[in-house]
This record gives C-alpha cells, sequence and structure tokens, in this order.
C-alpha cells in the first residue's frame, strides 16, 4: 500500500538539501513553517514523499527557485492593512518635517515583490505635507527572483487580487501607476525613490540610522533561537527617536520593550527611545 503523501519522515532530509544547496537559511524557521512550504510544492510537482521531492530538487535547477520563491515570505499587497497605512500617515508628516533637507531613510525588510516601498512612495507622494523628493527607500529580500520582480514593478490583478482596490488609499492611483487592462505598472517617479538590494537579515546585521523601519509578518515565521538576533539587528538599524512597524499579529520582544514607545498600537508601529 502506497504511503500518504508527505508521510515519510524525511522533511529533514529535504530542509538539509535546502541548507546546502539553496541560497536560504532555513535554520531560522520553525519547523511547521518549512513543513507547509515544502509540501505545498511537493503538491505542486506530484512528489508522493520527501525522497522523491527531494530527488526532483537535485536534477531541476527551476523547482529549486520555485521552492526558494515558496520559502520566503511573499504574501503581500499595496497598502496591505489599510488602517496601519492611515496611521503611518503623520508619522511620515512628522518625519518630513524634522528632517527638513536633510531627507527621510526608510528600510523595507524583507520586501518581497516590492508592493509594500511602492505604497510607501506613493504615499508620500500623496501627501502634501510630505516631502517626497528627500524619501530614500532601500528595500531588502534573500530572494532574488523577488528582487527581479520588485525592480520590475509590474503587477496583475487575478481572480484573488483586485489591484486597482488595493490602490483606493490614494487620490489617484493613476497618478502612480500605468494600468492597461489587468496589468499595473509602478510608475518611474514612484520607483526612483526606492533601491532593492539581496539581504541577509540575520546574516548580514542592522543599516544604520534609519527613520523608519518595516518588518511585518517575518517574526511570526522565525524559529524562537534567532528572534532575539532579528529584533536587534531591527533595533540596531534605527536611529534614536525614528519608528518600527511590525506586522499586527507581532509585538516587541518583552526584554526590549521599554526602548519602544507605542505610537499606534493597533498597528503596532512604535517609536525607538533609544
Amino acid at each position: 500500500m502506497s504511503r500518504a503523501r508527505g508521510d515519510d519522515g524525511d522533511l529533514q532530509g529535504v530542509i538539509d538539501f535546502v541548507e546546502d544547496r539553496v541560497p536560504f537559511e532555513p535554520g531560522y524557521y520553525n519547523e511547521a513553517y518549512l513543513g507547509r512550504r515544502i509540501a505545498a510544492r511537493m503538491q505542486r510537482r506530484d512528489a508522493d514523499d520527501h525522497a522523491e521531492y527531494r530527488a526532483i530538487l537535485e536534477d531541476d535547477d527551476e523547482e529549486r527557485e520555485a521552492l526558494l520563491d515558496a520559502l520566503t515570505i511573499n504574501v503581500t499587497g499595496f497598502f496591505r492593512d489599510p488602517d496601519m497605512w492611515a496611521d503611518l500617515r503623520p508619522v511620515l508628516r512628522d518625519l518630513s518635517e524634522e528632517n527638513g533637507r536633510a531627507g527621510v531613510d526608510v528600510w523595507s525588510a524583507p520586501c518581497a515583490d516590492g508592493r509594500e516601498p511602492y505604497s510607501l512612495s506613493m504615499l508620500a507622494d500623496d501627501d502634501d505635507e510630505v516631502d517626497e523628493r528627500r524619501l530614500r527607500i532601500t528595500a531588502v529580500d534573500i530572494s532574488e527572483e523577488a528582487l527581479d520582480a520588485a525592480r520590475a514593478g509590474v503587477y496583475e490583478t487575478t481572480r484573488t487580487t483586485d489591484i486597482g482596490e488595493e490602490l483606493s488609499p490614494l487620490s489617484d492611483p493613476e497618478t502612480y501607476v500605468e494600468r492597461e487592462e489587468s496589468v499595473f505598472r509602478v510608475r518611474e517617479s514612484v520607483r526612483s525613490r526606492v533601491t532593492f538590494e539581496p539581504y541577509d537579515l540575520i546574516r548580514d546585521g542592522p543599516k544604520a540610522d534609519m527613520d523608519l523601519v518595516f518588518c511585518r509578518n517575518l517574526l511570526i515565521y522565525i524559529d524562537s533561537e534567532y528572534k532575539g538576533r532579528l529584533f536587534e539587528t531591527l533595533r540596531d538599524s534605527i536611529r534614536p527617536g525614528g519608528y518600527l512597524v511590525l506586522g499586527k499579529t507581532e509585538t516587541v520582544p518583552p526584554d526590549m520593550r521599554e526602548e519602544f514607545e507605542p505610537v499606534a498600537k493597533r498597528s503596532r508601529i512604535y517609536q525607538y527611545t533609544g
């Protein structure tokens, strides 16, 4: 009798292969998350067990790329969680006024397909109280494929994704995207404020003197052993008085809460007090 799909107890064998042959650090992530993403790819490739799927990975460069894309955090959308973006407007206004000609430096990590940093660039341009010309956004991700898609800035409305509706927080979305039927292309004026680069948040360490850092919906997937180190990277990237935005189900670790003051608690926007 054949075994149930994926019920061969050799998930660790696939994880070991990923660690050796794929530019991804599975040890940072909890096993439940890795198991779900690998099982989804096994189903797509009709692999009956982990051993069969590992054999596919060994022979198929495209499947290794597809698995990397599945493992990296790529669930996103323009203006995901609109309440957060509404709460962010006054923060962005304050930073723009406070920094003046020096400008505002933002880090989006991880950026997935680019919709988060582009949302910020659009929001700044859409707000008369923000000087978008002095906004600099660094967007990073571990996946080169995700970064290539982000740089292109081309997105398509699908059965489950309505990009036109995602852009509804803007006063005039067509100022920021070119639309042709179901395809949306982010305009150069928006893309020019965003620089994309490969980055491993745990291995590569902090940036420096950021005014605003986004790290939304990553911590929930990270193994508890590495959460503290990742959060230290985020903290050490923010200048005193700067801001941190987390996912709505994420919080500041207990041992660091004295360093972060909630600005909009429901939206997980915090100010780093230093």
